[in-house]
Order: structure tokens, then sequence, then C-alpha cells
């Protein structure tokens, strides 16, 4: 089984003429509203690629009976959900401009439930964007650990961070996030990752970089026509952590990674186009080479 902590949340996706300063303004080309929020974006590409998963999450009174309450129990995902029913479930507002770079704005709602109810235990777990103190315990009482931090890096503090690098297993972060930790911790970007006994650097369209036992690995993208890059950090994680979980290394996790990532890409929402395993095999077959073989279950 496969933990997932933190959001789940509605997006709001718009194509932005530009992504304007202060005091300005900028044209929304179009708007697509769809299911997000970065654990759920991964506990359902874990789902589709058939590993079993369970979410930690918090919703709103809008969710129960919702269609995407009913997508979740469709793929079986085990939900384990805080319940505000005088909030919203966390919202998402994202907008692109025609460089692909973003900018998001997000409304947490129920998600404060966060900062205030028991975090678990867990076996095998990843923790995307939540509560900085409710991550801190999840990484201290857990198991196999996974961090990201996404678009909540600018809630941690450098405790926050410190006390989860002693805890957890894997680092994973995009380039941009990387150099926010090293602010916030006043190190640079080595001396963070040898922190840590494994991470991962995304970088979008450029691929990721594995750092695992002092060696670095390489693992480029698969290119494919971008429509929107919305939830390709997330696939790539789904991916990542279905792999893992089943005994594949973790080089080759990572391609597996990237090519879970490759589907999203090629439509605008952040679940619409990922994966099943078969879909998925055949494309790494078709782009990156022979699938590889794995070890015993990890999860």
């Amino acid at each position: 089984m496969i933990s997932v902590v933190g959001h789940t949340a509605v997006d709001h996706i718009c194509n932005v003429s530009h992504l304007p300063s202060p005091n300005a303004s900028a044209s929304i080309f179009d708007r697509t509203i769809a299911f997000g929020g970065g654990a759920a974006n991964i506990a359902v590409g874990i789902a589709l690629l058939g590993g079993e998963v369970s979410l930690i999450s918090a919703v709103g009174g809008d969710f129960a009976g919702s269609e995407y309450d009913k997508r979740m129990k469709e793929l079986h995902i085990r939900q384990e959900f805080f319940l505000e029913p005088n909030k919203h479930t966390a919202t998402a507002f994202m907008f692109t401009d025609p460089d692909k770079n973003q900018m998001t704005y997000f409304e947490w709602g129920a998600s404060t439930l966060f900062q205030s109810e028991k975090a678990p235990s867990l076996p095998f777990v990843h923790m995307a964007t939540a509560d900085p103190n409710f991550n801190v315990q999840v990484a201290k009482q857990s198991g196999f650990a996974s961090f990201d931090p996404g678009q909540d890096l600018h809630r941690y503090t450098a405790e926050h961070l410190k006390a989860i690098f002693e805890n957890i297993n894997l680092l994973v972060a995009n380039h941009h996030e990387y150099a926010g930790m090293c602010k916030t911790l006043g190190i640079t970007r080595e001396e963070l990752i040898s922190r840590v006994p494994m991470a991962i650097e995304t970088k979008s369209s450029d691929g990721c970089v594995l750092f695992e036992d002092g060696k670095e690995t390489f693992i480029p993208a698969v290119k494919v026509r971008c429509v929107d890059p919305t939830g390709a950090g997330d696939a790539f994680r789904a991916g990542f952590l279905t792999a893992y979980a089943a005994g594949y290394s973790a080089a080759d996790s990572c391609r597996i990674g990237t090519v879970t990532a490759s589907f999203v890409v090629e439509t605008s929402g952040c679940q619409i186009g990922l994966p099943d395993w078969n879909t998925l095999v055949k494309r790494y077959e078709d782009t990156t080479g022979t699938f590889p073989s794995h070890g015993p279950s990890r999860a």
C-alpha cells in the first residue's frame, strides 16, 4: 500500500496572454475546470497504474457525492479524509503563459484541517503539499518516507525542513523548489542533496536528475507535444512511486515516471491524460527501450 498525504482540490486552469506584474492585468484565452490537488493527482495516477493506494487528505462539505468523489471510489482509492463541512474543498487557480511559465493561487479551504488533525504512522508514504507541521510528524512516524514541498514551500521554515530531511528516504522537487529550499536553509544545492539518502530534481522538459549513493544519473524527458504542463510533476511522482514500491530500481522508476508525465502534458488537466500500466509500458518501449524487470516489492 502506498499512502499519499496532501491536498485534494478543484483546479481552474487558465491559459493567459502573459503573467502580469503587480497592478496590471492579462487576458484569459481559455479556462478548464478539472480534478486536482497534488496528493490526489498522485493517488489517482497510482490507482490507474494498478497500485494500491490510500489518500490522506481533507475535503469540504461540497465533496461527498461529487463527481470527484465518485471517480475516486471507481478507482478504489482508499479515502482517509478529514472533513470540514463548512468550507470548500481546496481550490487552485493556475495561469500559464504562451512560454509555459506558470503562476498559481491556492485556496486551502478544508485543507486547514491539516493544522489541527493528528498525523498517522504509515509504512510507505509520499508527503505532497500539506501543512508543514503535519508533514514533520508524518516523516517522524513513518517507514519509507518521500517528501515533495511543492507549491506550499513558502510555508516551510528552516526548522521544518531540517526535521523532515532527518527522517525521509527520498526528496523529490523541481529546480525552482530546490533553489527555494536552499535559500530557506542558507546552504548550497550540493549540501542539500547530501542531507538525504536519495534525491530527485525534476527539470520540466529537460527531464530529471537522480542522486543516489553518491552517484548522479540524468534521465531525459520523453518528447511529446505539450498542450499544458500542469500536473506533469504529479504524474512523474505517481509513476515513480508505483514503480519503486513494486521493486524497480530508482533509475528505472525515474524513467517510468518521465513516461507517465509525458501523457499528462498532452492534455489540459492534471488527471485527464494519465495512463494505465499497459499503455505506459507500450510508450516506454516505443520511446525509451526495453521495459525493465524489478525486484521484490517495497510496499
